[in-house]
């Protein structure tokens, strides 16, 4: 692996933070929570994606309790978004783009940190995944939210899969740079953005049943 958990991925991974803190700090706004409410929810999701990576590889305490730069992220994005809200809430997709990017750059950051650590490659892309979609699962959640990981008329996980095994296959090869990471970025977020948009989806659990919201929207009934 000739390209380490450097300096540089803890910037990417700062990024990473920043770009899903802003996503909490919205979810907080359009849910009409508090500035402090807004503060929490900026740090769930965007730290505990990586507390949950630390903890699984056994890594020492979270970068997140042991860094005091990665507690500046969430605490910008509470105080952009308390000013900025009011003339940006118009716009229904900023926080799935936030988001995207966020997810973009923690399935490398993850999947990286994994690797680093000795986990074999198919290890290190789920690890990669979980850090992704973990800090969103916990947004969601919190803020009493259907989980985009589990909504059947998205596609949420996949991208972030797609990037931890591009970053896994380019790490092992020797061809991980800075240029060919903004590439994998530059992918899971297209990749994501796109599917929101044009209602990607894959099949459900069983066959043949409808999805509700959209089939029973066009039939009339309920399974």
């Amino acid at each position: 692996m000739t390209f380490s958990f450097s300096l540089v991925l803890v910037w990417l991974d700062l990024a990473g933070v920043f770009f899903f803190a802003v996503s909490g700090s919205l979810l907080a706004a359009r849910k009409q929570f508090d500035i402090i409410g807004s503060l929490l929810l900026a740090s769930v999701v965007s730290l505990g994606g990586g507390v949950i990576r630390d903890i699984i590889i056994s890594a020492g305490p979270p970068a997140a309790f042991t860094n005091p730069a990665y507690l500046a992220p969430p605490l910008l994005a509470a105080v952009l978004v308390y000013f900025l809200f009011s003339s940006v809430q118009r716009f229904t997709s900023l926080l799935v783009l936030f988001d995207a990017g966020g997810l973009a750059l923690f399935c490398i950051t993850g999947t990286l940190k994994a690797l680093s650590a000795g986990m074999n490659p198919v290890a290190a892309v789920l690890l990669g995944v979980t850090t992704a979609v973990g800090g969103g699962l916990l947004r969601d959640i919190t803020a009493n939210e259907v989980p985009q990981l589990f909504d059947p008329r998205d596609l949420y996980a996949l991208p972030a899969f797609a990037g931890a095994a591009l970053t896994a296959v380019l790490s092992l090869s020797g061809s991980f740079t800075a240029l060919t990471a903004s590439a994998v970025s530059a992918v899971v977020f297209a990749f994501r953005v796109t599917a929101w948009r044009r209602h990607w989806h894959v099949p459900l659990a069983v066959r043949g049943w409808h999805r509700l919201g959209l089939d029973t929207a066009e039939t009339g009934t309920r399974d």
